[in-house]
């Protein structure tokens, strides 16, 4: 039996998947679940931390049991994690940030015990661990190198002792020109912007998008820095999923909708 057109929203769009990996893949099994075709084409890589032996000596305390709870901001933490082969004691608890970053650890086999119910943002982690955590705890926030300070300095401000080490740096990542011919001429119909730090490639690597061109921002705090580096964007999903945002992509594209760029503004940021 042939699948109804209806349950195929976005049958004839190509989407750029900005990301690879686990996290691409998981994203372009959605998209295709959609009926789009997926472009995974990765824009942002990490690079490692200047302070290695920091990080190093960070993650084997980690391992050894030495912190009751790990703070993970963004997938490409995961990615760092992941690579270095971090490996999570049991007495630890682990929060993720949003769905997004939570999906990332599950994906390469982390638990997660903790997700912000409401505000997916440092303001909102803060508010959840200070209510589940009213006496001091050992934290350890790992973080990119371009990180705003706002989950450390609101835990320490609630009286727990906070290891802050920089992970990583965020770097760019170039596109082949192969898919910067067809952003360029409209031959992919959407774009999938997940981070700060992706709205920053797209502006430097794709200059100028055709007007048909869809921009998508995750939640947001992302569309926000995305206006921020001049980019316009179209839909804004309410949470930071993915499946939040396709699914707002979705709702756009069956209401017959051309792209309309949107103003959004937010107050409070996590690292990309």
């Amino acid at each position: 039996m042939s699948t109804p057109a209806s349950s195929k929203p976005l049958k004839g769009w190509r989407i750029l998947v900005p990301r690879g990996g686990p996290w691409g893949d998981s994203v372009a099994a959605d998209l295709r679940a959609r009926g789009a075709t997926p472009v995974v084409a990765p824009m942002i890589n990490f690079a490692p931390t200047d302070d290695p032996e920091r990080l190093t000596t960070a993650l084997g305390a980690l391992a050894d049991g030495a912190f009751d709870w790990l703070t993970v901001t963004s997938a490409t933490t995961v990615d760092v994690m992941y690579s270095q082969g971090v490996r999570i004691p049991e007495r630890t608890r682990v929060a993720a940030v949003g769905e997004t970053t939570a999906a990332a650890l599950q994906a390469v086999g982390y638990r997660v015990d903790l997700v912000p119910a409401k505000d997916n943002s440092a303001r909102g982690m803060v508010s959840e661990l200070t209510r589940l955590e009213p006496q001091p705890k050992r934290f350890l926030t790992l973080r990119s190198e371009i990180a705003k300070p706002l989950l450390t300095e609101g835990l320490i401000s609630a009286g727990h002792d906070v290891e802050s080490v920089v992970a990583y740096r965020t770097i760019g990542e170039p596109v082949s020109e192969k898919v910067i011919e067809d952003v360029r001429s409209g031959r992919i119909n959407g774009i999938l912007v997940t981070s700060g730090s992706v709205a920053q490639q797209v502006v430097e690597q794709f200059g100028e998008l055709p007007e048909s061109t869809l921009v998508a921002a995750i939640g947001p705090r992302t569309a926000q820095d995305a206006a921020d580096f001049g980019l316009a964007v179209h839909v804004v999903s309410r949470h930071q999923t993915v499946a939040a945002l396709l699914d707002t992509m979705v709702a756009l594209v069956e209401a017959g909708d051309a792209p309309r760029a949107v103003n959004v503004a937010v107050d409070s940021a996590v690292d990309d």
